[in-house]
């Protein structure tokens, strides 16, 4: 069981950096193990070209490593994703992507309307941002759990995007679709004044695909 967890994370890592979700040594991909309160997570500074299973960390959600086979560190943003964890039960995947458009709005602090029908079931509807923490502390956790409270994507201020789920993949493919809107935002920024969709298509989409709305 630990060994496919940490294939999978290190696939999804390697996958986000594929499709350039991330560069260099940035982002971070966590899986949390509630049985067994363990977190596996990518380690710090190693390159995704290079990351194999055996460099994901397992550790629980104090920070206390359980395993680490490459003697690596784990991803500086472990206090981040353990506070999500902490205060979004209803997950047990994250991914931290600093993918371009989607992080461009960060940086201006602007949210990101709803434009897209596919925003609400992969998203729950709008990107909020969290507001800007420091990397590498908790509260950049707590901040970014009350953004996603009632979403599966936020954007983190000045630094990213986080995207969760109940699963790896789940997780991955929204943080595709949160870069997806950015791009189309963007874009329609550039031609003109972007029309979102109406409070009445919402609600029927938020009605179809079984979404409460907070």
């Amino acid at each position: 069981m630990i060994k496919e967890i940490k294939e999978n994370v290190c696939r999804i890592a390697k996958k986000s950096y594929a499709n350039k979700l991330v560069a260099g040594t940035s982002g971070n991909v966590s899986f949390y193990d509630k049985e067994k309160e363990y977190m596996f997570i990518t380690p710090s500074n190693v390159d995704y070209e290079l990351m194999t299973p055996k460099d994901i960390v397992v550790l629980n959600l104090e920070g206390t490593i359980i395993e680490s086979e490459s003697n690596f560190k784990p991803s500086s943003e472990w206090r981040m994703h353990a506070e999500i964890y902490k205060n979004k039960k209803d997950i047990n995947s994250i991914i931290h992507t600093h993918s371009p458009k989607a992080t461009g709005f960060a940086v201006v602090h602007k949210d990101i309307p709803i434009i897209l029908v596919e925003m609400i079931p992969f998203i729950g509807g709008d990107i909020k941002r969290a507001k800007f923490s420091l990397p590498g502390t908790a509260e950049l956790g707590i901040t970014a759990a009350e953004a996603l409270k009632d979403r599966n994507v936020c954007l983190l201020e000045n630094h990213g995007v986080v995207a969760v789920g109940n699963n790896l993949e789940q997780a991955y493919i929204r943080a595709v679709y949160a870069e997806d809107a950015a791009v189309i935002y963007f874009n329609a920024l550039q031609v003109g004044e972007p029309v979102l969709l109406s409070e009445e298509t919402n609600n029927i989409l938020y009605d179809k695909y079984n979404i409460k709305r907070r």
